[in-house]
């Protein structure tokens, strides 16, 4: 039973990396045939990929990189430092919320673009235990169709679907916490305070006027933030781990 469930996970990651590796060639009319060749070269079976792809054990292998990418994400937003440190989260920052802090930054105001990236990373750690049962719903209700289109779109497909399933969904349910909590850590007030009198914010938000109605968006960037950090971290653990959970049954054998 051990060996006849390593060779189909073997099996199911090998149509996996090798349809990764045509996709960089857009060799796409060929990944099929190209597959199976070089399943026969290991010696694990016959089987086409797609029939790997779409049976219990191809599933269990695309669920466990989406939950190991989901609590890497989350235990990463659970920690302050480690949010802010890391590059991934940074890399999704909205271009609004860009042109606010480099604004402050010109009129003199660093330790307030500090202090709202501190602040943001605290509220953070508070869609947590909000995020994690809607991504683990989407991705347990995973169906042999979608392994399907994971295993034809190669690498980051598998985090594409987890995406399109729950990126709205989440930001519905995080957005309301992180603008209290925003709220609560006083970030609204303290830019109101620091822009009084300007319209530097209405000329970021596309003319608007009112500091407050901008400054409320300021809220929904950092959750949209939050979403697309945490979702570039599921992608970055899905290619990374293909290889790694390959190699670690490789050596099974």
């Amino acid at each position: 039973m051990l060996i006849n469930l390593i060779t189909s996970v073997l099996t199911f990651m090998a149509c996996y990396l090798t349809v990764v590796k045509l996709k960089s060639f857009e060799m796409r009319r060929n990944t099929i045939l190209l597959a199976t060749m070089a399943i026969a070269t290991i010696g694990t079976t016959t089987q086409s990929c797609l029939a790997i792809a779409t049976s219990s054990v191809g599933l269990t292998v695309i669920k466990q990189i989406l939950l190991g990418g989901i609590n890497k994400g989350l235990n990463i937003f659970s920690n302050k430092d480690s949010f802010l440190a890391n590059q991934l989260i940074d890399a999704a920052l909205p271009q609004q919320l860009k042109d606010i802090n480099s604004t402050l930054q010109k009129v003199g105001l660093n330790s307030l673009v500090q202090k709202e990236k501190d602040y943001i990373a605290r509220a953070a750690a508070f869609t947590v235990d909000t995020s994690r049962p809607i991504l683990n719903n989407a991705v347990n209700s995973l169906t042999a169709e979608d392994a399907t289109r994971i295993i034809q779109g190669g690498s980051g497909a598998a985090t594409k679907i987890l995406r399109e399933r729950t990126s709205e969904q989440l930001m519905a349910a995080i957005a309301p916490k992180v603008d209290a909590k925003l709220n609560e850590f006083g970030l609204v007030q303290t830019l109101n305070s620091a822009l009084a009198g300007t319209n530097i914010l209405g000329s970021i938000f596309g003319g608007q006027n009112s500091n407050n109605l901008a400054t409320n968006a300021v809220s929904r960037f950092a959750a949209q933030q939050m979403v697309n950090g945490l979702f570039n971290i599921i992608e970055n653990h899905e290619q990374q781990n293909s290889t790694t959970i390959l190699n670690s049954l490789g050596g099974m054998k």
